[in-house]
């Protein structure tokens, strides 16, 4: 039953994909690479692509995974990172699936981490992290153990990880909170030796270089991204974890 219902998850999802691919990314959506750098290796991803296999990939998290603001599913961030990184990479195989419930703190996320990500055997998991717990003035320290939790179980089942910290917006730089939910994911990031996609840094770029406005990142409600500002994202974590692949691969060629 399981394996029926994650198959007919990623057959559904390539129509949306396909359609995703005309959805060009603005030209203003431009920032020097190492902006978007990961800090950290992707090794199984890295050896999949390496060796032309298929990529299976599970975005996990709250409402800027699931999409809300987006004008559909082929325009939330997991459906744009899918279409970004077949063009980069050249490969017409890369599933991105799309685990995110609007709503949810990271101790409820970490709850389905085995039956929403690991079930799906992926080769890469991208956690959208903190971002209701903040918007909420809630438990940072619950936050953080959650999220500990999680990394460790994805990487002891031999899966990259990557976080991806907040949103920059309206309504999520007015809390106090912000600064050190940033700080914490950091922390986790860096002990636990994942990926972190530094979203708040990028999208803050964009609108301090006059790039962008944050309209055009950010949907009417203030907090969540909209179709211009999910596509940007992705592209931006696109270029991360091509740098990451690249590098992996070229150390293991020497």
């Amino acid at each position: 039953m399981a394996a029926a219902i994650l198959s007919a998850a990623i057959l559904s999802a390539a129509p949306a994909a396909r359609a995703a691919d005309a959805a060009p990314t603005p030209a203003q959506c431009q920032l020097p690479r190492g902006d978007a750098a990961l800090s950290a290796p992707l090794p199984l991803l890295s050896r999949r692509i390496a060796a032309g296999e298929p990529i299976r990939i599970v975005a996990i998290g709250s409402s800027s995974t699931a999409g809300a603001g987006a004008s559909g599913p082929d325009r939330t961030y997991p459906a744009r990172l899918a279409h970004h990184l077949r063009d980069r990479f050249g490969m017409a195989d890369i599933a991105v699936l799309n685990r995110g419930i609007n709503g949810e703190t990271d101790d409820q996320t970490e709850k389905r981490i085995d039956a929403d990500a690991l079930a799906a055997r992926p080769d890469l998991v991208i956690w959208q992290v903190g971002a209701n717990t903040v918007l909420r003035d809630g438990d940072q320290g619950l936050s953080e153990r959650s999220v500990r939790q999680g990394v460790e179980r994805l990487r002891a089942a031999g899966i990259d990880v990557v976080l991806m910290d907040l949103q920059y917006a309206p309504r999520m730089v007015e809390k106090a909170g912000v600064a050190p939910m940033l700080a914490r994911i950091a922390d986790i990031a860096a002990d636990e030796r994942v990926g972190l996609f530094h979203r708040f840094a990028v999208m803050r770029s964009l609108v301090d270089s006059r790039r962008m406005a944050v309209t055009d990142l950010i949907g009417p409600d203030g907090v969540h991204q909209n179709d211009g500002g999910y596509d940007c994202v992705a592209s931006m974590l696109a270029v991360g974890i091509e740098d990451a692949v690249r590098v992996h691969n070229s150390g293991l060629a020497r």
